[in-house]
């Protein structure tokens, strides 16, 4: 039997599953958020969407969108992990966040494969890896990135540069040391910058082409947000922030930040998936909430309905982002239990609202 509440108490799924239907449909505009999920669970809670005339948004889609605003508006050299494992001798680690993005970074990226590698980082800030490798540190404060980039790569270029945040002829060393890379690669996690500073990042990389090769390396955040992002590409067309109040798709990463639509009020209804981890909504705004999660944990007040839900590769078989390749894979569940999936539960509510979109 599922374990499912309706106002904190315990209920039957079926009746939770009703409650649930209940809310979104005499909801004037539901967000369904969180998306913390397999992509079998993402295409279910976009469909879900669809028909209830709501608004998809990640936990991690400011950061997504950070990085495809970059590659949008300017361009953006990228490899994939594998390449960078085997093919870099220098590592340019950008700001903190790296092993937060992606724990195994130090085993997978940073263990050498050929004695050769060099490795720096710019501005880790109080960041701690443990790696078993020589790092050289290129500034301290993460603040500093953005004025640090911009001198580098105006002294890359052979222009003059103003007062860096490191003496200028530490600053001379770096500039004439990135060129002298066979296969150079610059790590950086989106969910620690703006995109002015991803903007001076991904120039200086497309500069370093005119005399080597040199490339990036974006690191997907956390709870499955690059695959969902592919997810809503394949049934929407949009990236994620999109939404279906007028019966068909519509992108606006302002418009339907979840967030701001909670805050707002503009929002009078939420459906939060995080399977991956009992996660709860940042937002501090009390808003109708069903919740599909492992646990409730953390919530301030209790959802109004709460369905737990089994995690996507442990509880059942999934399909994932994996950071080590930069792919799609299936994962197989490590231990099997009866947990509704997402793609499970969801399709449930679903079956519960009505068949016709909103006009």
């Amino acid at each position: 039997m599922a374990d499912a509440r309706v106002g904190g108490k315990a209920t039957t799924l079926e009746r939770a599953v009703a409650e649930a239907a209940k809310l979104l449909r005499q909801s004037r505009l539901p967000v369904i958020a969180g998306l913390g999920t397999d992509v079998a669970g993402a295409r279910a809670a976009i469909a879900l969407a669809r028909q209830a005339g709501g608004v998809i948004d990640h936990m991690h889609s400011a950061a997504l969108l950070r990085d495809l605003a970059v590659m949008r508006e300017g361009g953006m050299m990228i490899t994939t992990p594998n390449e960078a494992r085997l093919r870099a001798d220098l590592l340019v680690l950008v700001g903190p966040g790296l092993t937060e993005a992606w724990p195994e970074l130090p085993q997978r990226l940073l263990a050498n494969p050929a004695d050769r590698r060099r490795l720096i980082w710019l501005c880790p800030g109080e960041t701690a890896m443990k790696a078993g490798a020589e790092i050289k540190i290129v500034g301290e404060d993460p603040a500093d990135l953005p004025v640090l980039l911009a001198a580098l790569r105006a002294r890359c270029a052979g222009r003059p540069a103003g007062k860096a945040p490191i003496d200028a002829r530490a600053l001379a060393e770096l500039a004439a040391d990135l060129p002298k890379a066979r296969f150079g690669v610059a790590v950086w996690s989106a969910a620690e910058h703006d995109e002015l500073t991803l903007a001076m990042l991904c120039g200086l990389v497309k500069d370093l082409n005119a005399t080597t090769r040199f490339t990036g390396l974006p690191l997907a955040p956390l709870d499955n947000a690059a695959a969902v992002q592919q997810a809503s590409g394949w049934l929407t067309g949009f990236p994620l922030r999109t939404g279906f109040g007028r019966g068909y798709p519509e992108h606006d990463p302002w418009r339907f930040d979840a967030a701001r639509l909670v805050e707002s009020g503009e929002a009078d209804c939420a459906l939060w998936i995080s399977s991956f981890r009992a996660m709860p909504p940042a937002w501090s705004r009390d808003v109708p909430t069903i919740a599909l999660t492992p646990a409730q944990d953390g919530f301030r007040r209790p959802p109004e309905v709460a369905i737990a839900i089994g995690r996507p590769g442990i509880d059942h078989d999934a399909v994932e982002y994996l950071a080590a390749t930069g792919t799609l894979a299936a994962v197989s569940a490590g231990k099997t239990s009866n947990a509704l999936s997402v793609a499970d539960a969801v399709a449930k509510i679903a079956a519960a609202l009505p068949a016709q979109q909103p006009c």
